[in-house]
């Protein structure tokens, strides 16, 4: 098996939350992630794999303080930390149209897959999978996915409380009186500093696709 390669920023904002595969791992997973937007950057996403049916958020729910970190800031430690999983790795930033990949391993009921990436610079908007159930055999599967909004921040695209490219320093997570839920993102509307005609997307942002391989 191929260890999962972390880069020196990607480890910072995991928190250093890794879960190093063990002797008992049957197979893994190759989780590759496609960034589809023209001018959207993917902060490093948290990959993990984790239960059948494990879920990090729900739609119309509130976020968890976990998911509102990343969604917020890109920090995925906290959900690293969070997650029932046997393996936890993350990739590094992703720019449009560009992918990584990083393997995972498996064992016994830990055979799904579960991904969390932050969008920047939005105010609070992030994509995922949500405990999906990875391949079995030596196949692979594919998920197109849609941008979401945490519901934890206003979304008042003002440089001061946005992370990325075109707004300086990371402000970090900002909590204020967002929607309450999460939800479909409607992107970028141009009521603040952001460019709406360079900067919106149309659903889905991410292709993320999956390959299972036996351990050598």
């Amino acid at each position: 098996m191929k260890k999962s390669v972390i880069t020196a920023l990607a480890v910072s904002l995991l928190g250093g939350a890794l879960i190093s595969a063990t002797a008992s791992a049957d197979s893994y997973f190759r989780v590759t992630v496609t960034n589809l937007t023209k001018d959207i950057t993917f902060t490093p996403a948290v990959v993990a794999t984790t239960r059948k049916g494990d879920r990090f958020y729900m739609g119309g729910y509130a976020a968890s303080s976990e998911l509102e970190t990343i969604a917020e800031s890109g920090n995925g430690g906290p959900l690293a930390a969070s997650l029932d999983a046997y393996d936890v790795a993350g990739l590094g930033f992703i720019g449009p149209g560009g992918s990584d990949y990083v393997e995972v391993a498996t064992s016994g009921a830990y055979k799904s897959v579960t991904v969390a990436s932050m969008l920047i610079p939005t105010n609070d908007t992030f994509f995922g999978l949500n405990g999906v159930a990875g391949p079995t055999g030596n196949k692979t599967i594919s998920f197109t996915v849609p941008a979401l909004d945490a519901g934890t921040e206003l979304n008042d695209e003002l440089c001061v409380s946005l992370p990325g490219p075109g707004c300086g320093e990371d402000p970090g997570p900002v909590s204020n009186n967002g929607e309450g839920y999460v939800y479909v993102s409607n992107g970028i509307r141009g009521v603040g500093d952001l460019d709406a005609d360079m900067l919106d997307w149309n659903n889905p942002v991410a292709r993320i696709t999956i390959t299972r391989f036996e351990m050598d």
